[in-house]
């Protein structure tokens, strides 16, 4: 039963991800390759994410792992494995951006299209299947969804997307406290992560911003 609501949970997430794709690769104002070009390097990060959270369920759960690895494999990652995997892929991108010369404003642009969107769909299917905790993330998601979209072109893109930021983390920030508890893709978020996660962000778009002025 529980590997089963995993499959469903994992298919309903490859799925939110796939419509977010597709939404930005329509929308987007950008040349054809440019688009495809954007929506590789966003599947390559989502493509580290899922292995580092593999990587985290191994990790906090070694002696299980050494013992009965399929028992560990089979089941859902827990949000401990979630903040780890989102630690190792901030790093990842600062290592492209240093190394690599990867546009971190370009990145998350296309980045929030899609997970805006994905989430979105994510909660709405939550919502189908009677989770009610999903509705008042799914009102945010909308608010931002409907602004970010509205606003392009309107607003300069890195204020635009500090303001989307800034609205996505005072929303869940709020629902952490008025709800039992928030979930992003299924995990359950601690305000502390969130705390945590918008200041990273912030230093991570002033360097990027910084490096690309200079």
């Amino acid at each position: 039963m529980v590997i089963t609501s995993s499959i469903i949970s994992i298919g309903i997430i490859i799925a939110s991800f796939t419509v977010g794709l597709v939404f930005y690769f329509l929308l987007s104002d950008l040349q054809k390759k440019e688009k495809k070009k954007h929506i590789e390097e966003v599947m390559s990060q989502l493509i580290n994410f899922v292995i580092f959270i593999w990587v985290g369920k191994i990790l906090f759960n070694l002696s299980l792992f050494l013992q009965e690895p399929m028992t560990i494999l089979a089941y859902p990652a827990d949000t401990s494995a979630f903040y780890l995997a989102v630690l190792f892929t901030a790093v990842t991108i600062v290592y492209k951006s240093i190394c690599k010369n990867v546009d971190i404003l370009a990145f998350v642009d296309v980045f929030a299209h899609v997970f805006l969107t994905a989430s979105f769909f994510y909660e709405f299917m939550q919502l189908v299947l009677n989770n009610s905790y999903s509705l008042g993330y799914l009102i945010i998601l909308a608010a931002l969804l409907i602004m970010f979209v509205s606003m392009r072109g309107r607003l300069p893109m890195p204020m635009l997307l500090m303001t989307v930021f800034v609205g996505w983390t005072a929303g869940v920030l709020v629902l952490t406290f008025i709800q039992p508890f928030a979930t992003v893709f299924g995990y359950i978020i601690e305000p502390w992560f969130i705390g945590l996660f918008f200041v990273g962000s912030l230093l991570i778009m002033f360097v990027s911003k910084r490096k690309k002025d200079a």
